[in-house]
This record gives C-alpha cells, structure tokens and sequence, in this order.
C-alpha cells in the first residue's frame, strides 16, 4: 500500500522542479540558433532585474535552466551583440519556450525612419523638445552599431542634456545611451534597430524668447518629418504644409518639407477637454485614440500618442469630409499627401 503511494507523491511534486526550457531560432538563417546566451531574471520591485541563472542554446538551439520562476520572470537573449526580451507571466508555461534573434549588422540595411515627430512646448524662457523616430526594419537582420549609433539627431545650441528612451518591437520603454559625435551639436542614440517597429523619444529644453527664430536640423534621413505644438501656441516658419489640428487635443501639425527648420513660436499652451468631454465632442465617425490626459502642458506623451495614431490613420478626420484646401496638397517632403505607412 505505501508502494502505491510512491509515485504519486512524485507526481504531485513534480512542477516544483520544472526546468525553463526552449529553443532559439535564428530568423535571418530559418535555423535553430547555437551558442546564444538565454538568462532567467526575476522581476523585482525594488531591485529591479536579479539574474537566476543562464545557459547556452546547443547545436539544435535548445535551452535548459533548471530553475522554477515563482512569480513574473523575464528571460532575455544575448546573441551577435543584441539582447531579446521574452516575458514569462505568472502562470505561463516554462517549457517549449520559442525565442527569435536574428543577425546583426553595423549596416541599416532593411531599417528606415518611416516618422519623425517633433513637438514643441513653449513656457517661461524655455521651450520643452520632444521628438519621437519611427523606424521601420523590414529586413532580416538587427541594425546594431554601438561605435556610432543608429539613431543621430541635432541638439540646437544651449539645450538642456537630452534623455532618451526605446522601445523594441513588442517590448516596453527603456533608458536608452546618448553620446556624442564627431560632429558639432550632432549625437547619437546607441539602441539597436530589430526586425518590425522600433520607436526611439528624446526630450530635452532650449532656451526661448517668445517670437524668437527657433532653429533645428534633421540629421538621420526620415520618410515623413512633422512639426507640432498644443493648443494655444502659434508656429510659423518656411517649408512647412499645414495639415491642420488634430480633433482631441487641438494640437496643430505641420509637414515639415526639407531637413533643416527655421520657426518662430507665439502664445502659451491651453487646457484641453477632459476624457469625457472629449469623447462627447470629438466626431464619432472618426478614429477613437484612448489615453488622452486632462492638460497638455503636463502630459508630453499623449500629444505625441493621439498624432501618430492621427498620421497612422491617414489624417481620417481632417480630410474625410471637406474638399483639399489649398496649401494642403503636398506631403512633408513635397510629395501628394497620403495615409502615412
């Protein structure tokens, strides 16, 4: 009888010691990916990340961590210079575990800036900066050049020390390296640019006079360029296309049509409706963008969220109904307008 209850003992202990096992798969070859280094953290919050334990993928790219995650743990992948981040929820599964990586290569290759946003935020002797890039890798390989960086942009003269943060296709924001070039006022992003979307924001202040030129450049080549400022605040300045305000926030967007922005900035940022109010008055036929904050003048972010969505959408609300006016026909790069990609 005490036979008998031998293995089910065993069984019913059994889950406590499951091992994270998986595969790494190699998307630029199509094939099982040897000697990539795959780590299990633990998902603290006061500490942050704590390493478990790691292990190397073998000749068929399979992975064994002989650890049980209690709790939300991540495992990130090391592989030719690029980490890949793979969340493992409570609950999930820990075995059979598919993680991609792919090449890397110091060329862009398939990697583009498809958009490039800058808002401008005028106050008190200053004006707050935020730019956000877009890129697009279609390709099959990671862009990754920490010499140089992917990402360069033009900081004007006098300006705050610029912050940075990336977020990889399908991962969270992070705290990305800024340094500088060899070039004056020109510095660089160090974050690897994977296959799919890759987006990359800076904020930083220059000084400012109310109807003072405001002056910048565009240093990496993008698709699509677009000056913004909230509601309340006037830009005027050449080479740009009015494309009008978008319906939530109000804020006014302008194409920006060659590499290099001369403008000058009036007036002080307004309050905007409430969630509520606005979704009230907003045209319901139009697209429905969520996380709209109560003020802009406190709240960067969703300026830059509820454009993009605006953009992506083909600027839906400002054209769907009314004839082109005139001096809204070009693109940002003086091309006939069409629905972002």
């Amino acid at each position: 009888m005490r036979r008998s209850l031998i293995p089910l003992l065993f069984l019913s202990t059994a889950p406590l010691f499951a091992a994270v096992t998986g595969t790494v798969t190699n998307q630029t070859t199509g094939k099982p990916q040897a000697g990539a280094t795959v780590a299990l953290y633990q998902l603290a919050t006061a500490t942050g990340l704590n390493l478990i334990d790691q292990a190397k993928s073998d000749a068929q790219g399979a992975f064994t961590i002989n650890q049980t995650p209690q709790g939300p743990h991540l495992i990130r992948t090391a592989f030719d210079g690029v980490t890949y981040n793979h969340m493992l929820p409570p609950g999930q599964p820990t075995t059979g575990i598919a993680i991609e990586v792919f090449n890397a290569s110091k060329q862009p290759g398939g990697a583009k800036v498809s958009k490039h946003m800058i808002l401008f935020e005028p106050a008190a002797g200053q004006v707050a900066v935020s730019e956000t890039y877009i890129f697009k890798n279609e390709g099959k390989t990671a862009w990754n050049d920490p010499d140089s960086g992917t990402l360069k942009f033009f900081l004007p003269s006098g300006a705050g020390k610029p912050q940075a943060k990336a977020t990889a296709p399908g991962g969270l924001p992070i705290g990305a390296p800024v340094n500088k070039t060899g070039t004056q006022d020109v510095f660089a992003v160090d974050f690897a640019i994977k296959p799919g979307d890759t987006q990359i924001d800076l904020a930083y202040t220059v000084p400012y006079t109310e109807g003072a030129l405001l002056a910048g450049k565009v240093v990496t080549k993008d698709e699509n360029t677009y000056l913004i400022v909230p509601n309340g605040v006037t830009l005027k300045g050449e080479g740009l296309n009015d494309l009008g305000t978008e319906p939530r926030t109000q804020a006014h967007i302008f194409g920006l049509s060659g590499a290099a922005y001369k403008v000058q900035l009036t007036g002080v940022m307004a309050a905007v409706q409430s969630n509520a109010a606005a979704d009230t008055s907003a045209d319901e036929s139009g697209p429905r963008i969520e996380q709209i904050m109560p003020r802009v003048n406190s709240q960067k972010v969703p300026i830059i969220l509820v454009v993009l969505g605006i953009l992506a959408l083909g600027f839906a609300v400002l054209y769907r109904a009314s004839p082109a006016a005139p001096g809204r026909q070009a693109g940002p790069k003086g091309t006939p307008l069409a629905p972002p990609r």
